[in-house]
């Protein structure tokens, strides 16, 4: 299936992320390959996300703290 530019331009931009968002998800992880910087910062991240999970907080917890820091300033 071939879909011309017109045809796109024709979509509203809600519309066309709707498309993007349909063709990606159709891709299966295999089917994307990361350049060696991609795959280094992925890595990166998820080590982040492993370290700093030990101090997050809960939702609760935050939204309790903002709420008692806006209300004595």
């Amino acid at each position: 299936m071939q879909v011309t530019n017109d045809e796109v331009a024709r979509l509203s931009p809600g519309e066309r992320l709707a498309l993007i968002e349909q063709l990606w998800d159709s891709l299966d992880d295999e089917q994307v390959e990361l350049t060696a910087a991609q795959q280094a910062e992925l890595e990166r991240r998820l080590g982040s996300l492993d370290r700093d999970r030990a101090r997050a907080v809960s939702w609760a917890t935050l939204r309790q703290e903002l709420e008692r820091r806006c209300s004595t300033g």
